[in-house]
């Protein structure tokens, strides 16, 4: 197939892109810089250049392509909102592409409450002959170039001196390997049935405590 890519430089997009090229499917990414563009070249993909404001581009593409698969987010919590609005925007042009053709169109959830209404309108299109599902993604997806939560903590654990838990430190993370994530896009955009929600989930629940203990013990801190 080839697929068009959102978010396809970034740090799930990137594994995405060389698990689709990997099992024989042609990509076209999103990009923002040349220097992004090198990269998914890179890779073996064509870069596009645009942005999720490029309401005209994303379209155009996503009707070029056999299938979507869109990692895009500004990522701005300062004004998350404006966030959500973008990202909604965004789905509904590639959904106005796609409609009718059957094709499958993958996202990625949001956990947040007030983003329900863009999973929502994800939904919806398997109504509007759009192979539409959406992939949930456990909140520390690790592997090389981690730079989320559980990197935030170790940060923090240096600078202050000891990896600290709250309470008893019995509050559990799922977590899912980035290679294995990548997988789940795959294969959502192979064969997941209109309509499915996919919980992206290697290790069920780890508790908190065993995260703090271990980086304690890796950097030699309480």
């Amino acid at each position: 197939m080839h697929v068009f890519v959102t978010g396809a430089t970034g740090y799930v997009g990137s594994a995405v892109v060389r698990e689709l090229i990997s099992a024989g499917h042609t990509v076209t990414g999103l990009c923002r810089s040349e220097e992004k563009a090198a990269g998914l070249k890179a890779a073996g993909a064509e870069a596009l250049y645009g942005t999720l404001d490029d309401l005209d581009t994303l379209r155009s593409a996503a009707a070029a392509a056999d299938g979507v698969i869109h990692l895009a987010f500004t990522g701005d919590f300062s004004n998350f909102e404006a966030a959500l609005a973008l990202d909604l925007r965004a789905v509904e042009a590639v959904g106005a592409a796609l409609e009718g053709s059957g094709k499958p169109f993958i996202t990625t959830g949001h956990p947040h409450e007030n983003g329900h209404t863009v999973d929502d309108a994800v939904l919806a299109m398997a109504e509007r002959g759009i192979r539409a599902s959406i992939v949930t993604l456990a909140p520390s997806v690790h592997g090389k170039g981690d730079r989320a939560f559980v990197p935030t903590l170790i940060n923090i654990a240096r600078e202050k001196g000891f990896a600290a838990y709250i309470g008893d430190g019995t509050n559990r993370w799922p977590a899912v390997h980035l290679l294995d994530a990548a997988v789940l896009y795959r294969l959502a955009l192979e064969s997941a049935p209109a309509g499915s929600r996919l919980l992206g989930v290697g290790e069920v629940g780890i508790p908190f405590r065993e995260i703090a203990e271990v980086i304690g013990r890796q950097l030699n801190v309480p």
